[in-house]
């Protein structure tokens, strides 16, 4: 059986290289709204940050995501990023990946 090939994506925050499955999209569409996108099918640029919300917390502060798109963001857009993060980081560690 041949082995499949795991897509990689660069973790915004940490820049280190991740499987795909790891990490949360985020996306800017045309209309410079940036949302959380689940799917990973959004129209739009994406940037990719892995399931730590400590990074999360860090980037706030940092407005790492803000200069990744070159717009501002608004700061309850992190806490909304944060609050999805640390639910989806608790959902894998109950149910494995």
């Amino acid at each position: 059986m041949k082995k499949r090939k795991i897509p990689m994506r660069k973790d915004l925050l940490s820049n280190q290289m991740m499987p795909k499955k790891e990490l949360v999209r985020i996306v800017k569409n045309k209309e410079n709204v940036v949302a959380i996108d689940p799917t990973g099918k959004a129209a739009g640029r994406g940037a990719y940050v892995a399931l730590d919300p400590a990074a999360v917390k860090a980037a706030k502060g940092k407005k790492l995501i803000d200069a990744a798109f070159g717009i501002t963001i608004e700061p309850t857009f992190y806490d909304d990023l944060f609050a999805y993060v640390d639910h989806q980081k608790a959902r894998q560690e109950l149910f494995g990946k």
